[in-house]
């Protein structure tokens, strides 16, 4: 399997063998849980303090007046430290100490990543996810791509690629999210863009992390996450001639 690779002016200039990790089966099982296992184990531990509703000198009147025996603020007859009670505790509080962590086979798991690489080669797939492009996939790019450093340069390497107009769909699509989540640092969504993957980072990072929707990886640190965001396989992704060559050695390692 052949991809054609274009130099930092969008102009084909050759062709390069695809490692045969692009012949993998598409496994959409694989891939769903091994990004619902890659959310669940960063989850932070969530519970209400221990004594939440219990802060108060409430105490039960006891038997002979005539009303139930739960416990009652002093001075007056409100019901408090109970579950029933306005601002009591909660019945089934939940426990900082619960584990939601999930486990994947490392077999699985690797097939998965590796299925999801495969993905990113498939039109159907990568056009099924919402990505806006005029250019065959995957897209693969001359090593000198990796030496930018600036965010002016990378957009204009995007533009002449026919790869902008997906950038400008994800700064388009920010939206205020639904929910508690926008009072607790989380207020925006955005869909994710581009995954740019080169064989080392010379600065490219910096270069593109200002992007909206834009992300950064190497052959090392590629996941199911990055490859599927969402748990949908087929994203967007830039590869240079040395990330190819770094995949292939990893890959054959395993």
């Amino acid at each position: 399997m052949k991809a054609n690779v274009i130099d930092i002016t969008g102009n084909q200039v050759g062709q390069v063998d695809l490692p045969p990790v692009f012949d993998e089966e598409y496994r959409p099982d694989l891939i769903k849980r091994a990004v619902l296992a890659a959310q669940a184990n960063r989850l932070q531990a969530y519970g209400p303090h221990f004594y939440a509703g219990m802060n108060t000198s409430a105490q039960s009147w006891g038997p002979g007046h005539g009303v139930s025996r739960v416990p009652r603020i002093k001075n007056g007859r409100r019901a408090a430290g109970i579950p029933m009670a306005r601002g009591g505790r909660r019945s089934h509080a939940p426990q900082p100490n619960a584990d939601y962590s999930e486990k994947v086979n490392t077999k699985e798991r690797q097939k998965a990543i590796r299925s999801a690489i495969a993905a990113t080669a498939v039109p159907e797939l990568v056009k099924g996810r919402g990505h806006r492009f005029t250019r065959e996939v995957p897209v693969v790019v001359q090593d000198n791509l990796e030496a930018i450093t600036k965010t002016s340069e990378i957009r204009k390497f995007l533009v002449a690629a026919g790869l902008w107009d997906d950038v400008e769909r994800s700064k388009n699509g920010k939206s205020v999210r639904a929910g508690r989540g926008k009072m607790r640092g989380r207020r925006y969504r955005m869909p994710k863009s581009i995954l740019v993957v080169v064989g080392q980072d010379q600065g490219l990072g910096k270069a593109v992390r200002n992007l909206p929707g834009v992300d950064f990886a190497t052959p090392d640190t590629l996941n199911a996450e990055l490859l599927a965001p969402g748990t949908h396989a087929g994203r967007l992704t830039l590869w240079t001639e040395s990330s190819l060559q770094k995949l292939s050695q990893k890959m054959s390692q395993r």
